[in-house]
């Protein structure tokens, strides 16, 4: 496959393409991801014969622009490697904490706002660290095979730089942390692989999937580049066989919010709109970025920080089986993530807002349901509403991803967007039967196989609460001991067990 092919071939499947319009319009596209445009093969053509000419390419560049709080409009501060008198011009402390910002591919060639936003809440927690934006901007805005190409570029670069600030007397590797965004992420893996000792941490905010996803970790960030290498996993989902962020773990720890796949706020009813109106960036921009947000979140709203949950697949986790904490197995997510170091990958997932703050409050519940009479294939559909010290929550559904289990306990995974303090009492109701194709299906299955009368009746006696959060778990007995039937439309009232029974359950 020739040079030209590849990139044709690449952003075509996306039916996309880096275009005039686009470099005219930076607001309406998201760095890192996938242009949208004219779809003409001629102009993909015309543009990469542009940006292999010598003149763009003397422009290639990489720059550390140094951003300060005490002038925060003064951009053009750059550290250039062997110019000492450039960090006292720049007021860069070599003994302080640096974190390096690192974008990704940009079809417009211009800065995204999110950066501005996310120094500003890097310099407003760490009021005396050193915030330096990698600006390499003339290697990103190129067609997206080149600007993959240029991630060990700008990885050499930053690396370069390291290795002469640690001649400094005071610098060391462990104060520095890279922050990369998409292509940004690998190319701060770069760096943490070229640089003469170890980096102390690296984020990755949503890494690039496109011609990183399978291969060897030399060629991607990876758990080798730095003593902590933290990862958001925000847009997984394949598109057109293609996922924009990497779907594989690549750090210590690997944390998928909402499973890594479609954000609240950034919905399948969203989708079918850009689609529709040809702006299908942002979409993109709304899952890829949500990552960075996801992140600044984590350091301006300190007193709400998001918990994520080991578990082995997303699916389980949506089940309600993976909230423990026992063992590091629950963590905090972006800046306040705790460091770990694993021989293996920790992947870890949980729920979030559509917004800031993102936090939400996590709870398993344990439901014995078992009936007297025969039920035919149960499809009940339950909602439970938590009535807690603070107040109570909005009906909560419990999903059902498989069929329940009848003399069995079925584990649900609930989560509120308020915190309901300590929960007092439970609602449980009965909403009705799903009326999926499945269900309609099995009913008349169930109806010619059995024609005798079924029982649309279940029986719960007991509801067993873990709070993710607080690792508390409570034991909530139906309110009347002479009533545990439930059926459609109907609802049940549980309390707190009797004292001997809750102290001998509760867990702190």
């Amino acid at each position: 496959m020739s040079n030209c092919a590849l990139p044709l071939l690449l952003l075509l499947r996306f039916g996309v393409c880096a275009s005039a319009e686009d470099a005219g319009s930076a607001a309406s596209q998201p760095d890192g991801a996938l242009p949208r445009g004219d779809n003409s093969v001629s102009h993909l053509l015309h543009l990469e014969e542009e940006l292999s000419t010598p003149t763009t390419i003397q422009k290639m560049q990489v720059q550390f622009n140094v951003r300060t709080m005490t002038e925060p409009e003064d951009k053009d501060c750059s550290l250039k490697t062997g110019q000492d008198q450039l960090l006292e011009d720049c007021k860069f402390n070599v003994s302080a904490k640096s974190f390096f910002i690192i974008h990704g591919w940009t079809t417009s060639g211009l800065i995204e706002r999110w950066l501005d936003t996310l120094v500003l809440a890097l310099q407003q927690r760490e009021k005396d660290a050193n915030i330096v934006v990698v600006d390499w901007l003339p290697l990103a805005h190129q067609l997206y095979t080149n600007a993959v190409n240029n991630t060990r570029v700008v990885g050499k670069e930053v690396a370069k730089l390291l290795d002469w600030l640690q001649k400094k007397e005071g610098f060391r590797l462990q104060n520095v942390h890279l922050i990369g965004y998409s292509l940004g992420a690998h190319a701060a893996g770069f760096a943490g692989n070229y640089v003469h000792g170890t980096v102390g941490r690296i984020t990755g905010l949503d890494p690039a999937g496109p011609m990183f996803e399978g291969v060897e970790p030399n060629s991607r960030l990876s758990p080798d580049d730095a003593d902590f290498v933290d990862v958001l996993h925000t847009y997984t989902r394949e598109t057109l066989g293609i996922s924009i962020g990497i779907q594989m773990p690549v750090g210590h720890l690997d944390i998928y919010p909402n499973g890594g796949d479609i954000q609240p706020g950034c919905g399948f009813g969203e989708v079918l709109g850009a689609l529709a109106y040809g702006n299908i960036g942002e979409v993109v921009r709304c899952e890829h970025e949500r990552s960075v947000h996801l992140f600044v979140d984590s350091l301006v709203n300190e007193d709400k920080q998001s918990f994520a949950f080991q578990c082995t697949d997303s699916g389980r986790f949506k089940k309600g089986i993976c909230l423990s904490c026992r063992k590091n197995r629950c963590n905090s997510i972006g800046y306040n993530a705790k460091k770990i170091r694993n021989k293996r990958n920790s992947k870890m997932y949980l729920k979030t807002r559509a917004g800031m703050p993102f936090k939400v409050f996590h709870y398993q519940m344990k439901i014995h349901v078992f009936s007297y009479q025969t039920m035919g294939e149960a499809e009940p559909t339950f909602s439970v509403t938590l009535h807690g010290t603070n107040g109570d929550s909005q009906p909560l559904p419990l999903e059902m991803y498989e069929q329940i289990g009848l003399n069995y306990t079925n584990t649900f995974l609930v989560y509120t967007e308020e915190d309901v303090g300590d929960i007092l009492k439970i609602k449980l109701a009965w909403d009705g039967s799903t009326q999926t194709w499945y269900s309609l299906w099995a009913g008349l299955k169930s109806y010619w196989s059995q024609p005798k009368n079924l029982s649309e009746e279940l029986h719960i006696r007991r509801i067993r609460v873990k709070s993710g959060e607080t690792q508390r778990k409570l034991t909530f007995c139906v309110e009347d001991l002479q009533e545990t039937k439930i059926t459609p439309g109907q609802e049940l009232w549980f309390v707190k067990c009797r004292e001997g029974w809750q102290k001998k359950n509760e867990t702190v």
